[in-house]
């Protein structure tokens, strides 16, 4: 029999059982093995002992029965034994995820396999095996999740430790818990179809460890299959974060975070850096670094390694990073404008550059990007501050430390204002700016202001409307762009003064006069410039003062055309149109206009100058009860040349004739030149003079003008006569004063009138009334006005002159032969009172002689009075001057101030004290009824001997204006002292004007002052004016603040 069996061999599939035997012929012996699972049996024979069994299920359990068997087919005893196949292994193992403390494996149960034990062991240095170094995990069933925890393990290494189901509902269970039947875990993709996976997390592990799971598949009687095995490292610690604190173009300053809980002090950091060109390591102890030695603008590659205290090295960080460049150098303001800043800087390690740009240190800041080292900054604004900031670019975004520097552009500035044009109301201008940018707006000021809306403009030129003529306009401009106010600019212009208008013309023979109007509101300020030409002759020019609307141009050419030009003028450069006229002067009269009768010829020889300037010929009239015209030739050759006619027509020898020649020239004629050629003696008058005493020794004689009908008179004689003729014979004209009183004649010339003028006859001449001074012992012509004596009888008449002729060799008294003389009856005679000095003395003689020295008094009192023209020397000796205090030069300013105030208080007190000095003084010519009239106040009066006597022309009055010398530096004559002329003094102001030779006159009052008049105005304002013979024209006038300056011309014709 056989005994002692045993399965020496299981596999999935095979089985190989051994047993023994006593019989010693045994292995001639067939034995009988009988398989018996699943209630089925299968006989098989083997010929010898350890024949392998194949073709079983894994993981089955089998029955086998061994009978032996002889030749003979004897079968011995049987024997059994019960053997489990083994399970197939797993396959599949892998690792599905791994961290620094846990790990997950999975794998794939084949058919059969009922459980799965794992085997968990830390391979590691000798040093770091322990009792806990290796764990078992059974009871793994396919299809299962499981979670353990080391710390579970070690206390409990044989306890299943499921975590939970992931295929149930995922939830946790703490370590002993046992995990719910029939949970399946997910399928897994890798297993294939009829096997199932199981996952196992373990969790607890040490970082950096090596780990070696081992898997046993089991039946389910517990026979376990062949191992797989998988080793595994869990992960490092892992450095992370590494970030860049700081960085600059040498140095870099590093930090970054440890991905495990255990102290960062644990662990050892070994920093690689590879640059471009060099390489080295650091090893520091905490987590952050400063990294020397750098090169600018370089990148570099720097990895961190953690290493724990047992040599363990984690997961590396790792970082590219650039260092910075270096800052520019040298960053400076290159060239500045209104709109643009050139910038420049030195670099040595960048190729680019990005500069941001600050609106006045304010606002969104702009940036530009150059690959230069220069740079224009366009599109600022004009007068703004701007703040550069540039920084050096490098490679992949970096760039370096930034500089800095301030600029302001220059403010906008217009310049070249002009204007273009201008007319009486607009105004266009034009001007130019410091840039040519599009955007600007130019603000204009005008002053004084305008109603125009045109003040605002985007353009360099702008019109002006709604103007006045003639104003100064004041026209500020401002640029202007985004708001910002430039640098402003002005200019002052005028408009154009309106033309003239309303322009009168009057002239003479070289001369016209001129005025005009202009009502613009500014013409008070306009001067005028006038233009004189004529087609020969060249132009003369005129400018008048400020405001005067007149003018007179001199030293034009008789009879001739001319065209006056008017132009306003504003500011003595800005002229408006010009107004033109056309005018001619007046012909030149003829000069030595003479006529020759032919003798006892019916015919007059009529001869004269050419007279200067222009003419076409001349009208000469012929008077002889009726008129004749005639026009001769104009004058054929240059001015003096004589020019000759006869005159035949209408001539006798019953009446006197007269002859006028005109010259006619342009448009115009000149005044009549009159000439009586049959002249002869003046018909007598009717009546005789009348004669009035005036005095013991004076008389005064008044008569008519004689008729001119046969001629003009030319000059008149008064004729004294204490005899008892009717009338003189022209004998006596030989006859003077002394020889009056020397006896040789009773008859005698006293006074001598002469005529001035030639008048063309027209009938009668008119009559005027002459007064005569007879005893004023004046002098004319030879002639001496002596004082009559008293108690004499003395008649008068006149002789009246067509023609006088004086005899030179008798002392220059009239040839009465050769003169056209007639004589008017004497007068009746008047008798002459005593010498009231005589009488006087004849009186006081006879009553006492003590009134003898009374007497002598005044009969100096009356020769005093009997002073007349003779003291043509002004005496001040009577008027004993008060003696004034003595100022010192050095004190005269104080003493002055001090006078000067209170309105003067001071200098009326010392007036008060010399209003009455001299006062006795006679005025016996102002207190004349004659005079009374030409005094402008009955107590402000000229003193005989120191008034002003003016030529005596037809009556003796004629001398006297109130007026008085005032002695000056030079003589006792230098100034006169007048009164404000009256209405009826204005021709005696004029001619003491002329015949004093005044050059400057001072006018020291108003015309009107506080109502009343105190001066007539006594000059022209506009036009020349005639006073009498004297003509007077204003020239200019400057009106100022304080005064007015007027200059005259004046003409005695």
């Amino acid at each position: 029999p056989v005994f002692d069996i045993k399965a020496v061999s299981i596999s999935p599939t095979n089985v190989i059982p051994t047993w023994k035997e006593n019989d010693t012929a045994g292995s001639e012996n067939v034995y009988g093995i009988k398989n018996e699972v699943d209630n089925e049996s299968s006989i098989l024979f083997a010929s010898k002992k350890n024949d392998s069994i194949t073709d079983l299920n894994p993981a089955a359990s089998y029955t086998f029965s061994v009978t032996p068997e002889v030749v003979d087919r004897t079968q011995g005893e049987t024997m059994v034994i019960n053997v489990t196949t083994e399970p197939n292994p797993v396959s599949g193992l892998h690792v599905t995820f791994m961290g620094m403390t846990e790990v997950a494996l999975t794998w794939c149960n084949e058919h059969g396999t009922a459980n799965c034990r794992m085997l968990f062991e830390h391979i590691g240095s000798q040093e770091d095996l322990t009792q806990d170094s290796a764990f078992n995990i059974s009871v793994l069933k396919p299809g299962t999740q499981y979670w353990f925890t080391l710390s579970s393990l070690i206390s409990d290494e044989t306890q299943e430790d499921p975590k939970g189901d992931v295929g149930a509902n995922n939830t946790e269970r703490s370590p002993g818990e046992k995990p719910p039947q029939n949970h399946t875990a997910p399928a897994d993709s890798s297993c294939h179809q009829g096997s199932q996976g199981t996952e196992v997390h373990l969790v607890g592990l040490k970082p950096g460890t090596l780990y070696k799971a081992t898997i046993y598949s089991q039946a389910a009687d517990g026979t376990e299959g062949q191992p797989q095995v998988i080793e595994f490292r869990t992960n490092s610690s892992q450095v992370l974060g590494i970030r860049v604190v700081s960085i600059n173009a040498t140095s870099m300053n590093l930090t970054w975070e440890i991905s495990d809980n255990v102290s960062s002090s644990d662990y050892t950091y070994q920093i690689q850096v590879v640059g471009e060109t060099r390489s080295f390591n650091l090893t520091a102890h905490v987590t952050h670094v400063v990294i020397p030695g750098l090169t600018s603008s370089t990148l570099y590659n720097i990895t961190v390694y953690p290493l724990q205290d047992g040599g363990s090295e984690g997961s590396p960080g790792f970082l590219q990073a650039y260092t910075r460049i270096v800052p520019v150098s040298d960053f400076r303001v290159t060239s500045v404008s209104t709109t643009e800043i050139g910038l420049a800087w030195s670099s040595s390690d960048s190729d680019s550059f990005k500069i941001f740009i600050k609106w006045d240190g304010a606002g969104e800041p702009q940036n530009e990007t150059t690959t230069n080292h220069t740079i224009i900054i366009g599109g600022l604004y004009p007068g703004t501050k701007y703040h550069f900031e540039i920084f050096p670019q490098g490679p992949n975004g970096t760039q370096g430390p930034p500089q800095t520097v301030e600029g302001q552009t220059e403010s906008s500035t217009v310049f070249d204002i002009r204007v273009v044009r201008a007319t009486t109301t607009e105004m266009e201008l034009e001007w130019q700016s410091t840039d040519n940018a599009s955007q600007y707006t130019y603000h204009l000021d005008i002053q004084p202001e305008v109603s125009s809306d045109e003040t605002v403009t985007h353009h360099k030129a702008i019109t002006l409307t709604g103007l006045m003529p003639g104003t100064l306009y004041n026209i500020t401009i401002t640029p202007e762009i985004d708001g910002v106010r430039g640098n402003s600019s002005f200019i002052a212009a005028y408009t154009w003064p309106s033309s003239v208008s309303n322009i009168k013309i009057n002239t003479n023979t070289t001369a016209a006069a001129f005025s005009w109007q202009n009502f613009d509101n500014a013409s008070s300020t306009y001067t005028y410039r006038l233009l004189v030409g004529g087609n020969h002759s060249s132009s003369k020019e005129e400018i008048t003062a400020v405001g005067i609307t007149s003018a007179v141009v001199a030293d034009l050419k008789p009879g001739s055309s001319y065209t006056v030009e008017i132009f306003a003028q504003v500011g003595n450069v800005t002229e408006g149109e010009s107004r033109s006229e056309l005018f001619c002067t007046d012909a030149a009269p003829v000069v030595g206009f003479q006529c020759k009768p032919v003798p006892k010829e019916p015919t007059l020889v009529l001869t004269w100058a050419c007279p200067p300037g222009a003419n076409t010929g001349f009208q000469l009239e012929v008077s002889s009860g009726a008129y004749n015209v005639t026009c001769p030739e104009n004058c054929p050759l240059e001015n003096g040349t004589n020019c000759m006619a006869n005159v035949t027509r209408f001539l006798n020898f019953v009446h006197s004739l007269s002859v006028c020649l005109s010259v006619d020239a342009c448009v115009l004629m000149s005044g009549d030149n009159v000439l009586f050629c049959f002249v002869s003696d003046p018909p007598r008058p009717d009546e005789s003079p009348s004669i009035t005493p005036v005095s013991h020794n004076s008389i005064k004689v008044n008569f008519g003008g004689f008729k001119d009908s046969h001629g003009p008179i030319k000059a008149y004689a008064i004729i004294l006569t204490t005899g008892q003729a009717k009338h003189p014979l022209p004998d006596v004209l030989k006859y003077t004063y002394k020889d009056f009183k020397n006896g040789t004649s009773d008859t005698y010339v006293t006074y001598l009138i002469t005529a001035d003028k030639e008048r063309c006859p027209q009938g009668f001449s008119e009559v005027l009334k002459h007064e005569i001074d007879v005893g004023n012992e004046a002098k004319t012509c030879g002639y001496f006005n002596g004082k009559l004596t008293p108690l004499g009888s003395y008649r008068a008449s006149v002789a009246g002159f067509t023609h006088v002729v004086f005899n030179p060799h008798n002392y220059g008294l009239i040839d009465g032969t050769q003169s056209y003389v007639s004589f008017s009856d004497y007068s009746k005679a008047v008798s002459l009172p005593q010498d009231p000095g005589v009488i006087c003395g004849a009186v006081f003689g006879c009553i006492f002689g003590a009134l003898v020295i009374v007497a002598a008094g005044g009969f100096v009192f009356w020769r005093k009075r009997r002073k007349d023209a003779k003291n043509n020397e002004v005496s001040f000796s009577q008027i004993i001057p008060k003696k004034s205090k003595l100022i010192k030069v050095e004190n005269f300013e104080a003493y002055f101030k001090k006078q000067q105030a209170d309105s003067n208080c001071g200098f009326a007190e010392e007036y008060e004290d010399l209003k009455l000095v001299g006062i006795s003084q006679p005025k016996y010519a102002a207190e004349l009824a004659e005079n009374r009239g030409k005094n402008r106040y009955n107590n402000v009066l000229p003193y005989d001997a120191s008034r002003v006597k003016l030529s005596v022309q037809t009556h003796s009055t004629d001398d006297y204006i109130n007026a008085n010398y005032m002695p000056g530096y030079h003589s006792k004559k230098d100034f006169i002292a007048t009164q404000g002329p009256l209405p009826n003094t204005l021709k005696d102001f004029w001619r003491m004007v002329w015949e004093k030779n005044v050059y400057a006159i001072v006018m020291l009052t108003k015309c009107v002052e506080q109502g009343r008049t105190k001066c007539e105005e006594y000059w022209p304002s506009k036009q020349a004016q005639d006073y009498g013979d004297i003509t007077v024209a204003m020239t200019s006038e400057i009106v100022l603040p304080e005064w007015t300056i007027r200059d005259f011309t004046i003409k005695n014709v």
